[in-house]
């Protein structure tokens, strides 16, 4: 007989807490007031802040670098430039291209997915990498 279901590792909210609370205090020390999401395998948010002074619409935007991070298992920013504008149509701006969207992994497997949003794309990621140290997760690089 198959089986039905299988265990899977979850991202509690304490540890979506702990990664908020290091990517907020990257955010202070390198002085870019950010919107950081984190969203669980399946895309729910879990958690969320905007600093004071981060861009209103960049909040939208973390959103959607966290989902696709957690649905593609890979960092955002990694597609042909081509491409970009069809995946945020095919998936109505559930899903974008931008950089600063990274999966959470551990043990191998994607847990989730952070999305920070308001500074530039390298502080955008150099946030979320410090979110994902903070948990132990693995930090899966920033090239293409």
């Amino acid at each position: 007989m198959r089986p039905t279901t299988r265990p899977a590792a979850r991202l509690t909210h304490a540890a979506a807490l702990t990664a908020l609370q290091a990517a907020i205090a990257h955010a202070e020390t390198i002085g870019v007031p950010e919107n950081v999401a984190l969203v669980d395998a399946d895309g729910n948010l879990l958690a969320f802040l905007r600093m004071d002074g981060a861009k209103l619409l960049s909040r939208e935007s973390a959103l959607a670098k966290a989902v696709t991070a957690a649905s593609n298992g890979a960092p955002t920013g990694r597609l042909p430039a081509d491409l970009a504008v069809t995946v945020a149509l095919a998936t109505g701006g559930r899903l974008t291209n931008l950089p600063g969207g990274l999966p959470i992994v551990i043990d191998g497997a994607c847990l989730g997915g952070i999305g920070v949003g308001s500074g530039a794309s390298d502080q955008d990621v150099a946030v979320a990498r410090a979110a994902l140290r903070a948990i132990g997760a693995q930090d899966p690089g920033t090239g293409p």
